[in-house]
């Protein structure tokens, strides 16, 4: 089963891009805190990043901020693509059905 629930503030503003078929995608990143503290004594955070679609993405460029605390439940997906140097990239990202 592939699940994923997440809760931590945004690192910046949804950003938000129609496709030629007219739906919305938006893209965000959620820092998220671990539950334990590092050698330092202060807790670390992971940096996970969020895709939704169509009325959930209008919702989040409507409501969503740099800062917003948010919960999103969803998919993980890999993804890849070549980049301009023709080297191969991978993207690891949640793919969102609730925030």
């Amino acid at each position: 089963m592939n699940v994923a629930i997440i809760t931590g503030n945004l690192t910046a503003d949804p950003e938000v891009r129609q496709t030629r078929g007219g739906a919305k995608v938006a893209n965000f990143t959620v820092a998220v805190q671990r539950n334990f503290k590092n050698q330092q004594g202060t807790y670390d955070a992971d940096f996970i990043a969020v895709q939704v679609w169509k009325g959930t993405a209008e919702y989040c460029e409507k409501y969503l901020k740099k800062g917003s605390k948010v919960g999103v439940e969803g998919s993980i997906q890999t993804r890849s693509y070549e980049a301009q140097d023709g080297s191969r990239r991978y993207v690891t990202e949640i793919i969102a059905q609730h925030v």
